[in-house]
C-alpha cells in the first residue's frame, strides 16, 4: 500500500472519496480505511486521531465548492478563506489554546488549533496523548474513546512499523515528525449549540536521521470535525477525513536528513486564529 492509494482513489465511500477512519479489530493491528464498519464501528469513529490514516498508510507502504460566479458566491468564497481580523485566543489549556467565542469564527479557530495538536508527535505517548484527548473532545466523548486510543497507540507492531520506540519516541539519533499545517477553514454548519467546520491541511510524517528507513514525506488532507459547545467553549465530538486538494509538486530538491531535523526542532508551531 502506498500514501497515493490509502484512501481509496478510485471512489472512497460511494464514490465520494470520503473516508471514515476505523479502529483497527483485535488481530487487525492496521485496519483497512477502505472497509466499512459495522454499527460498533461507526461508534469509534469518534475517537481516532487526525493523522491515523496517514501513519498507518506509513507503516505498510513498500520500503467542493463550485466555482460559480455572482455577488453570493463571492460573498461565500471570501468568508471561506479571507481573515476575519477577530483578536486570537489567548487562554490555554497546556500548550494548547483554549477558551474560544461562541461564534463561527471561534468554531474556525477551535477546529483549526484542535487539529495541530491531534496531528502532532505527542499523541505517541501516553501521557500527553491523555492531556490533548482531554482538552479537545467534549468529556463524555475523551472519557470514553481514551481506552481505545491507547489500544492502538500502544501496539508494538504499529510502533515498530513507524520505526519509534516502545513509549512512541524516535530511535536515537533521528527526529519523529509528525506536523498539521493548516491553510484554510470553513464552515458547512452552524447553530447556536454545534458547528461543523472544515479543515484543509498539508501533513508532514516520516523519521528524520541518518538511519532513518522512514524518510518524512508530505500528504495533503480535508477533515471535517463536528464541534459541540460545551461549558463555554467549542469541544470535537466526532469527524470525517478526505485526501486533497492536493497541489501538483514543484521539482525541489529534498533536503538532506540533517537539515530536516533542525528545521522541526527550530520552528515552532502557531496559535491559529480565524
Amino acid at each position: 500500500m502506498s500514501l497515493g492509494d490509502d484512501h481509496g482513489s478510485s471512489g472512497g465511500y460511494a464514490g465520494t472519496g470520503q473516508t471514515r477512519t476505523r479502529l483497527p479489530d483485535s488481530g487487525d493491528a492496521f485496519g483497512d480505511p477502505r472497509r466499512r464498519g459495522s454499527s460498533r464501528s461507526l461508534v469509534t469513529v469518534v475517537g481516532v486521531v487526525v493523522l491515523l490514516i496517514a501513519a498507518i498508510a506509513f507503516a505498510n507502504r513498500g520500503g467542493g465548492d463550485s466555482e460559480a460566479g455572482g455577488s453570493g458566491s463571492d460573498k461565500a468564497e471570501s468568508s471561506a478563506t479571507a481573515p476575519t481580523g477577530q483578536q486570537p485566543v489567548t487562554s490555554k489549556t497546556g500548550d494548547i489554546a483554549t477558551g474560544y467565542a461562541h461564534t463561527e469564527q471561534g468554531a474556525q479557530s477551535a477546529a483549526t488549533n484542535y487539529g495541530v495538536a491531534l496531528g502532532s508527535a505527542d499523541m505517541y505517548q501516553l501521557e500527553k496523548r491523555h492531556a490533548i484527548v482531554n482538552t479537545v473532545y467534549a468529556p463524555d466523548v475523551a472519557a470514553a474513546q481514551l481506552p481505545e486510543f491507547d489500544r492502538v497507540y500502544s501496539q508494538e507492531s504499529f510502533l515498530e512499523k513507524l520505526g519509534l520506540t516502545k513509549d512512541g519516541t524516535a530511535p536515537d539519533g533521528q527526529t519523529f515528525v509528525s506536523r498539521v499545517v493548516p491553510v484554510g477553514t470553513k464552515v458547512t454548519s452552524y447553530n447556536n449549540s454545534t458547528a461543523s467546520v472544515a479543515l484543509w491541511y498539508t501533513s508532514l510524517f516520516g523519521l528524520s536521521g541518518e538511519d532513518s528507513k522512514n524518510p518524512v514525506t508530505e500528504s495533503w488532507y480535508t477533515t471535517t470535525y463536528q464541534l459541540k459547545w460545551v461549558d463555554g467553549d467549542w469541544k470535537v465530538t466526532g469527524f470525517t477525513q478526505k485526501d486533497g486538494p492536493v497541489p501538483v509538486g514543484r521539482d525541489q530538491r529534498a533536503s538532506t536528513a540533517e537539515d530536516m531535523s533542525k528545521a522541526v526542532e527550530g520552528y515552532g508551531g502557531f496559535t491559529y486564529a480565524r
